[in-house]
């Protein structure tokens, strides 16, 4: 039996809220998420539960970060450059891995946010047609 759709699945990137029975999926778009966490560390640097919340709290609870895909996200960005790490201790004194956005991860979200905004009029355009 297949799981109802507003259940998170192990690995998606955004999962739709637990307790909505909205058929709509809240998903967000795959390749996106990359995007939203240049930006939220753009705004300042965090840790990944950090960045989850930040997510979370600026779309007004649309979209839900799971842990299973920002960590590898974070990472990723990390090879890439866009992103570097250090360990730093939290507001709870706890030691967590804290990202920083880098010169090339200010460039890739320029980059990034400019394609999304171009790919939303384009949309909007054949919405409105």
């Amino acid at each position: 039996m297949s799981e109802p759709a507003s259940t998170p699945r192990p690995g998606d990137p955004v999962s739709s809220d637990p307790v909505s029975r909205d058929p709509v999926s809240r998903d967000l778009v795959q390749g996106t998420l990359e995007m939203l966490i240049l930006k939220t560390l753009a705004l300042e640097s965090n840790h990944g539960y950090g960045v989850a919340l930040r997510i979370e709290q600026i779309s007004g609870g649309v979209f839900k970060v799971n842990p299973g895909s920002l960590l590898p996200a974070l990472s990723r960005m990390e090879r890439a450059g866009h992103v570097q790490s250090e360990w730093r201790a939290t507001e709870n004194n706890r030691r967590a891995k804290y990202y920083l956005l880098t010169a090339k991860g200010h460039k890739a979200l320029s980059t990034e946010t400019a394609q999304w905004r171009r790919q939303l009029n384009a949309i909007t355009a054949i919405l409105e047609a």
